[in-house]
């Protein structure tokens, strides 16, 4: 089986947290190869993301390291080669290669809470909204491009569907309510698509008035993406330079205790709704 040319975000994960595992164990990665009955390559490909392993290599694996995290365990098993394609696999070299991996960690997601400042959230975004905000980008965007990057958006929304229903937290800040991207009408469009899934069962969208005086994160976007086991939670940033993943057990921590204090300072889900009924009454 040749190696993959480009590991996915969760292809790398998975090869992260075995080695990971290894190393708790004070292992090398010679002795483990040898216990497994394979050479040290095949360890560095697995770890590296670049193979893949089956489920009963990884369940091997965490015996000969001692794991009794029966939880991530079962998790890391339903990361194996034997994962199905996902719909996100169609725009492959259509849109760029982040979208995908953030479409995939999503799907696979046990929870989400994000945390917007300037936008509102991308699988709330109308595809008015979205081609709005699309066109701003500088270099300009061909019009393809920018229709394949709507259809993606529109599709990562089934996330939180009738169908899957994740739980999803939503922080918004309300001066990213009150930008009226694409015009007043777009923007009253947007607004009342967002109090539409607000109303959903699994969704919590909790606005940031302009009236606090300050919170962490303040500027940031972001999202906490949690997996069946806390140890392979990750948080996807957005930057000037791209999108950044970030996945140790230190920055987990932060960035859970740093969203449940912005959390303390947004208002409640009705009171939320209200807030965005009255900014959509003023356009």
């Amino acid at each position: 089986m040749p190696p993959r040319p480009a590991p996915t975000v969760s292809q790398r994960r998975f090869g992260t947290e075995l080695r990971r595992l290894r190393e708790a164990a004070g292992m090398t990665a010679p002795r483990a190869a040898e216990l497994l009955g394979t050479d040290r390559t095949s360890i560095s490909n697995i770890e590296s993301g670049r193979f893949p392993a089956s489920e009963e290599r990884v369940r091997r694996l965490a015996s000969i390291y001692e794991c009794d995290d029966a939880e991530l365990i079962d998790a890391l098993a339903s990361m194996t080669g034997g994962r199905r394609r996902g719909w996100w696999d169609e725009y492959r070299g259509k849109v760029p290669p982040d979208f995908l991996d953030v479409a995939e960690l999503e799907a696979h997601a046990a929870e989400l809470r994000t945390l917007q400042t300037a936008h509102i959230p991308g699988l709330f975004q109308t595809e008015e909204h979205a081609r709005a905000l699309f066109d701003l980008f500088v270099p300009a965007l061909s019009r393809l491009e920018v229709e394949l990057r709507i259809a993606h958006r529109r599709s990562r929304s089934t996330v939180i569907g009738d169908d899957t229903r994740i739980p999803y937290t939503g922080l918004v800040h309300e001066a990213a309510l009150r930008m009226r991207v694409g015009g007043s009408q777009v923007a009253r469009a947007q607004l009342e698509h967002l109090l539409a899934e607000s109303e959903r069962p699994n969704v919590r969208l909790l606005v940031i008035p302009l009236t606090t005086s300050g919170f962490p994160m303040a500027g940031d976007t972001l999202m906490y993406i949690s997996a069946a086991s806390p140890h392979l939670d990750t948080v996807q940033v957005d930057s000037p330079i791209g999108t950044v993943f970030l996945d140790s057990s230190t920055q987990l921590a932060n960035f859970r205790r740093r969203l449940d204090l912005v959390e303390q300072v947004a208002l409640n889900p009705k009171q939320s709704r209200d807030a965005i009924l009255d900014i959509a009454k003023d356009l």
